[in-house]
């Protein structure tokens, strides 16, 4: 890991254009992530994230959320996921077990073990497939990575942040577009 000041550097932030080969890089490692994890996983292997939209520019890392029945019994999952080059982070602990390879200073991946049918769950799923059928969300979302990117290419906490209030609404949208019956 690089460190700086004793503390892990991130790479910057940049974003590219959507890339066709994204989803078969999801395809590929959530076999992987199926065969060591099988047994935990309840509520899918899914694609999420700006990778997941098809059109969307993102930063080249494919974010994966799987379903499990909860974070107590899934923290056995953290030594094996390891063995993948895994680095498991305490983020959003009450949440999720969010992990990142191979390491946080170089992503590739994004891996969030969050319990089925749980607000979170139930929200990313509801973003991402919104975002898929309302390209109209998309840009405003795109438009604004674009404008946070440039601002903050090199603090990933304030361009995360700047996301945080229309990622909100687009998530109640979604919501009340899921309850609808889409």
């Amino acid at each position: 890991m690089l460190r700086q000041g004793g503390s892990v550097t991130d790479e910057a932030i940049s974003l590219h254009p959507y890339d066709p080969a994204w989803p078969a890089r999801f395809e590929s490692e959530a076999a992987v992530l199926a065969e060591v994890l099988g047994p935990y996983v309840t509520g899918g292997i899914h694609h999420v994230g700006s990778t997941a939209i098809p059109g969307l520019s993102a930063k080249p890392i494919v974010d994966i959320m799987i379903g499990v029945t909860d974070l107590d019994s899934s923290r056995a999952c953290i030594e094996p996921l390891a063995g993948l080059d895994y680095c498991y982070a305490p983020y959003r602990e009450d949440v999720m077990h969010w992990f990142c390879k191979p390491n946080p200073a170089r992503r590739t991946h994004h891996l969030h073990l969050v319990p089925t049918g749980s607000a979170r769950f139930v929200d990313v799923l509801a973003f991402r497939d919104y975002l898929r059928a309302y390209p109209e969300a998309a840009e405003r979302y795109e438009a604004l990575k674009q404008r946070l990117a440039a601002e903050h290419a090199h603090d990933r906490n304030a361009y995360t942040d700047g996301k945080t209030d229309l990622v909100a609404t687009l998530t109640a949208e979604a919501r009340r577009w899921v309850t609808a019956g889409t």
